[in-house]
């Protein structure tokens, strides 16, 4: 369209200097042109009468090829702003195999700090492999940091007839790849924390149906009794997880934290009086309100008494305590016990996941606890922090927004 515009200037000046030097065959030859950018315009030519007529179809030609490129540059702009709003990254290659376009998530992909080498290479090399064999494809590990994961897919446009360029789409499935691996590691773990109690059970059932001795017997009909309700727990955590994640947003209704805080140490005060543990409950005063579930929030707090009470030296004692402060309810669990390595810290709340695989199983963990809690906490718009030092004990606090109407 330009290039009918150039052309019509041309010949307005050209019909100019034919009046001037009073020309009749040039204005026939300028006619003819007018002629036949009509046609190529598809409008219809004017009639031959003169130099006016011929001034005013121009003017219309060039009006109507000027309005044509406005719209075209209009309907451009909005197609690049449109895939500028994709997630995914797209380069687009004219027919000299030379970038005519990449929108801006290519071009924050291309341009990573760590990995745009390895990524720019490899788009590279799928688009020459697209021109060859039609299309391409490959997933690329970028080990970061932060760690990438980038599926990236080129095929050749074309028209029917001749080829007229390649396009690449750039994705970050880094996310899908997690839940991968996040689902089938926990496949995995539940699988094999459920065959260790179940295969001895099995075990102890088979030997206790030859078994003699009735103290014996007695014994073995404790451990499959023992090992029954570490099943049980494990079953009944992974039911509860299941739950609390399900319930991305729960029930909200005014919740008394110093009743959650007193039920949560009423369930795990038998097992701390068999170690010889006492739990020392400071509620918040004046009372606090906060919003959420409370069979939640219970939950999560009893979870963390529990593992308090497990992994704390005999004859110490465990610190509960609530306080308010900043906008926030910060409800803490102190226990004076083995500690967490600082390298595990990182990862203990994963589900399934212990710092001594053999220390959980001896004491009854599921490893699902602190994993409850992380999901309540984010549930209730809150986090859970720790901080522990190993041989000396942990501090573990679920931190809840707490409106100002619900202070007390």
């Amino acid at each position: 369209m330009i290039g009918y515009i150039v052309l019509g200037v041309v010949a307005v000046l050209g019909i100019i200097i034919a009046a001037r030097l009073g020309r009749r065959s040039g204005r026939r030859a300028l006619q003819q042109r007018l002629v036949s950018l009509s046609n190529r315009l598809g409008v219809q030519p004017p009639d031959e009468g003169g130099i006016e007529p011929i001034l005013g179809h121009l003017e219309k030609v060039t009006g109507e090829a000027a309005e044509a490129v406005t719209e075209s540059s209009s309907d451009a702009i909005r197609l690049r702003r449109a895939l500028d709003t994709l997630p995914q990254g797209v380069i687009v290659c004219d027919e000299n195999g030379d970038i005519a376009f990449q929108n801006a998530r290519a071009t924050g992909l291309m341009n990573n700090r760590h990995g745009d080498a390895l990524a720019a290479q490899a788009v590279t090399e799928l688009l020459e492999n697209a021109w060859t064999d039609g299309s391409a494809e490959r997933t690329l590990d970028l080990y970061g940091p932060p760690r990438q994961t980038l599926a990236v897919r080129t095929r050749l446009i074309d028209d029917g007839r001749r080829p007229l360029g390649v396009i690449a789409i750039i994705e970050d499935v880094s996310d899908r790849r997690r839940l991968e691996e996040v689902r089938r590691d926990f496949v995995a773990n539940v699988s094999h924390e459920l065959k260790t109690p179940i295969g001895a059970l099995g075990l102890l059932a088979e030997t206790l149906t030859v078994e003699p001795d009735p103290e014996v017997a007695q014994r073995l009909a404790s451990r499959i009794h023992t090992e029954a309700f570490r099943v049980s727990r494990i079953i009944d955590d992974l039911l509860d997880l299941s739950r609390i994640e399900s319930e991305e947003a729960p029930p909200r209704e005014p919740i008394l934290v110093n009743l959650v805080m007193a039920e949560a140490v009423e369930r795990v005060r038998s097992a701390a009086e068999q170690r010889r543990i006492t739990i020392e409950l400071n509620e918040p005063s004046p009372p606090v309100h906060v919003l959420g579930d409370r069979r939640q929030l219970v939950s999560a707090i009893h979870s963390l008494l529990e593992n308090a009470v497990t992994f704390s030296y005999e004859d110490t004692a465990v610190q509960v305590l609530g306080v308010r402060a900043n906008g926030e309810v910060r409800l803490s669990v102190t226990d004076v016990g083995v500690g967490i390595p600082a390298r595990d810290l990182d990862r203990i709340f994963e589900r399934f996941y212990r710092v001594d695989h053999g220390r959980g199983r001896d004491t009854g963990g599921t490893g699902l606890g602190l994993s409850i809690v992380r999901h309540v906490a984010s549930n209730h718009q809150g986090r859970v922090e720790v901080d522990s030092r190993e041989g000396q004990g942990s501090t573990f606090t679920l931190i809840l927004p707490n409106p100002p109407e619900y202070s007390s």
